[in-house]
């Protein structure tokens, strides 16, 4: 794959066969680095059991990572020798990230790389997705397709419906709550939208839920390498779950791109009493306006308003920039 002559080549990606990239995120996420330089980046597994069979601190491979071309030319030549000292490693990535540490190398992790060493429904996690460009997902023939009623190649084809209209907003978590109602309202943008009946911290709702389990089902605790909520049949803790339907852009003439998320299912629960019986049940979709003329910038968040009045079945959401020392809370 590496040539000398390839001087015009900044970096080189791999991932396996069943990972699916966010291109356009992986360069964005990529140019913030000098390629004229020493880069190893990628991300750990999900899983503690995983890391701790291999290493904390490599890439994964199924997840994807990049090398800039500096590095590869340095490995090219010293590649051969390291094999020979550790002919026992028996796994590519892990092999790479004991010849990479020779060179004085580390990895520089991105959290928007996805091993997904997890098994089931990976909806809380990509519900709660970490403030981060989300760059990879892997592991798709193990985990439920991510769309209820939808095959695994329909659920990424889905997906990719709100990745080619904005990919800096995918799966961003955005947090507001409707103080009529005492709702909180957590968007995962091009992904679900979460109701509660209660006013939840972000700190929890940035928490995934756990609706899944780890890779290996000898694992002990701890399983994950990020914290989680537990499922929960509390009406005041458990959401009124939305997935993404459709994406409408530039709306009207009004410079708005919608996304439009409805209810596949009943919660199935009473209403959270505390909240002075304000249920959610007769919510039908979401509708989530943004703006295509502003790019999520890296790292970012975006606050927003809720539209709702007392006998309807829709709210709306509308992103907005944060002000200065704005608390969401």
């Amino acid at each position: 794959m590496f040539r000398e002559s390839d001087k015009d080549v900044r970096w080189y990606v791999m991932a396996d066969d069943d990972t699916v990239l966010v291109v356009d995120n992986l360069v964005e996420v990529l140019a913030k680095y000098d390629h004229t330089k020493y880069h190893y980046i990628g991300t750990s597994s999900e899983c503690v059991r995983s890391n701790s069979d291999l290493s904390f601190d490599m890439a994964f491979r199924g997840a994807g990572y990049a090398l800039s071309y500096p590095l590869v030319a340095a490995l090219a030549t010293k590649l051969d020798e390291c094999i020979e000292r550790y002919p026992y490693l028996g796994f590519s990535d892990f092999m790479l990230h004991e010849c990479l540490t020779d060179l004085g190398v580390a990895l520089t992790q991105e959290k928007g790389f996805h091993q997904i060493d997890l098994h089931g429904d990976i909806s809380g996690l990509l519900s709660s997705h970490p403030q981060s460009p989300f760059l990879s997902l892997h592991h798709l023939d193990t985990i439920d397709p991510i769309f209820p009623s939808m095959n695994r190649s329909e659920s990424i084809n889905h997906l990719m419906k709100a990745v080619t209209v904005d990919p800096s907003r995918l799966l961003q978590q955005t947090i507001c709550y409707h103080r009529p109602s005492n709702w909180s309202v957590s968007i995962s943008w091009g992904y679900s939208a979460h109701i509660y009946e209660n006013i939840i911290p972000r700190s929890s709702l940035q928490r995934p839920i756990e609706t899944f389990w780890p890779w290996q089902r000898s694992a002990r605790v701890p399983f994950y390498m990020f914290n989680t909520r537990w499922r929960s049949n509390d009406p005041c803790q458990a959401p009124h779950v939305f997935y993404f339907d459709s994406v409408d852009h530039h709306v009207k003439g009004n410079k708005s791109t919608v996304t439009t998320y409805a209810r596949v299912a009943r919660r199935g629960l009473g209403s959270c009493s505390s909240s002075g019986k304000h249920s959610a049940d007769s919510i039908t979709e979401i509708e989530v306006y943004s703006s295509p003329e502003i790019r999520l910038e890296m790292g970012g968040k975006e606050c927003c308003d809720i539209v709702h009045a007392a006998g309807m079945n829709n709210i709306r959401v509308v992103y907005r920039a944060c002000m200065e020392g704005e608390i969401i809370a």
